[in-house]
């Protein structure tokens, strides 16, 4: 019978279970979005067990399209939204509050506290990470100071802390019932709390958070052929089948994307932006603002690092547009909006909404559209919408290129945005590099099928993965060097509006 490779991809908006073929294609999928919740503004947070649900939904939903059975499945692979961080009772399964989402900006005082004694890159030479609300060590410690069960229960051995991975296969593998309390490298690496060059969590940085180190999870390679454990029979797949591998988000599109060699870089265009450069089998410390992290690790292999340039809001920004003014009805409808135009009318949108992420990492700004006159109109503001994203991209490898000292030729790129052609050439225009869309664009949940497979021997290895790996299209810059100047100096001084706008 023909086995398959199921990946599960709890993103920041929808949940989906994808199914592959050896070929790397999609078989069949399942999505099912959740509730974006903000009780307070900067604040963001989801129901995890609305999303377990979810994902119990969308498995069964992809089974029943395609008419297969979890039997029918080789392996199961996790990817996941970073960050956003879940507190529970391991008795129960029930969490102590919502999740606290990657976006959220409610960790702030603790930040600014910890900036306060030590300095912004007070972890960074241990963990690769500058201390900032994105990040989960903090979020742990909130829930943990604001909520006293979750403390009460922290201190008896009685919670378990995680992100979002960590809290899907404990409950794919049996939940309270003996479920898998792991969290792989890539995600450990986003918590602020693990040290880069053991792979363990650091028990310096645990004691200044105030953070028992039981409720933590065991970490565990990207790819582990010493499998975590099978789902439950009792489960959404009905059948016992390895759980496997976890990448985060955007570690698993850089695998999706077979950018296995030093130098190879993505960018995927989601809610937020995310490049990400393959520096090897060592980390490079950045002096430009980026992230040193973990790219992934294949069983006990050594593992792979990367520099990272984040960037919060991208694709959010679409659905800001249509969801809080109105001006499209669907999120492809910002390309024909903004193609009724021939520019931006003089505007620039920074989008920091969350503050502005790498290589600024500045809480205290906030989002900004300069350049209004009574000339300008819809059509502007969308194009200014799509020409953010490429913007704070260059951003990014601008950074990218000092700290590697080697000049980006060419980026892979993936995610929902990359379909937007007029975003994409533009792109290319203020890059002046070649992009390039890969043939099968779900890239994320690729990656997290590839590493589950490899995993299981399903594929043989990274020469047989890059087989798979075909270019869709390319897109060539076009755009004259001062056009491209006069561009980029418009938006530095746009970005320096948004600063210092929250004491």
């Amino acid at each position: 019978m023909t086995k398959y490779i199921g990946a599960i991809d709890q993103g920041t908006t929808s949940t989906r279970f994808i199914i592959f073929d050896h070929d790397g294609r999609i078989v069949t999928l399942d999505q099912k979005e959740h509730e974006q919740i903000f009780p307070k503004p900067g604040w963001v947070e989801h129901d995890p067990a609305e999303i377990w649900q979810n994902t119990e939904e969308v498995i069964r939903g992809a089974l029943a399209k395609a008419g297969l059975s979890g039997s029918d499945l080789a392996a199961i692979g996790i990817t996941n939204q970073r960050e956003t961080t879940v507190v529970w009772d391991k008795a129960t399964g029930k969490p102590f509050c919502n999740a606290v989402v990657w976006q959220c900006t409610r960790t702030n005082d603790i930040c600014k506290e910890l900036i306060n004694e030590g300095g912004q890159d007070r972890f960074r030479e241990k963990t690769g990470l500058p201390v900032a609300t994105y990040f989960s060590g903090p979020k742990i410690k909130w829930i943990l100071d604001t909520v006293p069960e979750a403390r009460k229960a922290a201190q008896k051995g009685d919670a378990l802390f995680g992100t979002m991975e960590t809290w899907v296969i404990w409950w794919l593998t049996g939940g309270p019932r003996g479920g898998a309390h792991v969290s792989d490298v890539t995600n450990a690496s986003r918590t602020l709390l693990m040290d880069l060059k053991t792979l363990e969590w650091d028990d310096e940085i645990l004691n200044i958070l105030n953070i028992p180190r039981p409720g933590l999870p065991r970490i565990v390679p990207s790819s582990d052929t010493k499998t975590w454990g099978p789902t439950t029979e009792e489960g959404p797949l009905k059948a016992r089948i390895p759980v496997c591998a976890a990448l985060g988000d955007q570690q698993a599109a850089l695998v999706g994307q077979t950018c296995f060699e030093t130098g190879e870089a993505k960018n995927t265009y989601g809610t937020g932006c995310f490049l990400l450069l393959n520096t090897g089998t060592s980390p490079v410390p950045s002096r430009h603002g980026l992230l040193t992290t973990l790219g992934y690790r294949f069983n006990d292999e050594k593992p792979v690092y990367c520099l990272e340039g984040s960037i919060a809001i991208a694709g959010a920004l679409v659905q800001w547009i249509r969801d809080n003014l109105g001006l499209i009805q669907a999120a492809p409808d910002i390309e024909e909006l903004a193609k009724s135009v021939a520019n931006n009318g003089g505007i620039c949108f920074v989008p920091a909404f969350s503050g502005l992420f790498a290589p600024y990492w500045r809480p205290d700004a906030r989002g900004v559209i300069v350049g209004l006159t009574r000339y300008a109109n819809k059509g502007h503001l969308a194009r200014a919408v799509l020409e953010s994203a490429a913007y704070q991209t260059r951003d990014i490898v601008e950074a990218m290129n000092k700290d590697s000292g080697v000049e980006l030729s060419q980026l892979k790129v993936d995610g929902g945005m990359v379909h937007n052609d007029l975003l994409m050439q533009f792109q290319a225009d203020i890059l002046n590099v070649s992009v390039i869309r890969p043939q099968v664009a779900e890239t994320t949940a690729l990656g997290a099928a590839y590493a589950a497979g490899l995993a299981v021997g399903f594929w043989s290895g990274l020469s047989e993965l890059r087989q798979n790996w075909a270019v869709d299209k390319t897109w060539e810059p076009a755009m004259s060097q001062s056009a491209r100047a006069k561009g980029c100096q418009e938006w530095k001084k746009a970005v320096e509006r948004t600063l210092d706008w929250v004491a």
